[in-house]
């Protein structure tokens, strides 16, 4: 499998046969350099209903034929937007024809925000997600603050753990130290962070602290393919 990291929370997996992309924030992250019409997936995974979590998934999804899966409400919402989409919601999984996917707990929002008319379109729970593809299981906790079930994901037995850092929506550096200890993927990864300058966090410093503690990670290099 093949990871792409476009900045924020946005990871592209590529397998064999199948790809998918998670949170595809890519209009106005000033991390990702890829052209929209470039991204070629099969699925899509949203987290929750954030702008910069649902991104370009529908043009995306609508390039592609993708299907979205997403929390109920969210993919609800997604299908008015004339796209293909399977509702999740929390603790549930289901399996496609490229693995299987379960949506797991996050504490955070989710709400799409119409500054026009200004109102927030309530768009269900937030949700972390665990995707397995070609015998490899990633572990994405979307925006999430820390909380205690997370120490039941070390029984997923994790190939990669991927945790925000950033602070002030999410967990900070702190936190997430603590997050990816209870977790025990073999590698865990940041994310979430120095989008906006409300975010700023050295991911290096994290790195470097989860080695200390005998931990595996690394700060992915930005738009370009790693293998796993």
């Amino acid at each position: 499998m093949d990871i792409r990291y476009h900045g924020h929370s946005c990871i592209e997996l590529r397998g064999e046969k199948y790809s998918i992309i998670i949170d595809p924030f890519i209009t106005g992250n000033t991390h990702a350099k890829v052209a929209i019409d470039e991204i070629k997936v099969d699925y899509i995974y949203i987290t929750h209903g954030h702008g910069d979590h649902i991104g370009d998934a529908v043009q995306i999804a609508k390039n592609n034929a993708a299907t979205i899966i997403a929390p109920f409400e969210l993919a609800t919402y997604m299908s008015w937007q004339g796209v293909k989409a399977h509702p999740l919601h929390i603790g549930g999984s289901y399996s496609f024809e490229f693995g299987r996917v379960k949506a797991t707990q996050a504490f955070h929002g989710s709400g799409f925000v119409d500054e026009g008319n200004k109102q927030i379109i309530y768009l269900g729970m937030p949700s972390g997600v665990i995707v397995e593809m070609d015998g490899k299981k990633i572990y994405h906790a979307g925006d999430t603050g820390l909380f205690g079930d997370m120490k039941l994901l070390e029984r997923e037995q994790l190939d990669v753990a991927f945790l925000p850092i950033g602070g002030n929506f999410t967990m900070g550096l702190e936190d997430a130290l603590l997050a990816a200890e209870w977790i025990k993927a073999k590698k865990t990864i940041p994310i979430h962070y120095n989008t906006f300058p409300i975010i700023q966090e050295d991911p290096q410093a994290f790195v470097n602290r989860l080695q200390e503690k005998g931990l595996s990670s690394e700060v992915l290099p930005m738009n370009q393919w790693v293998k796993l």
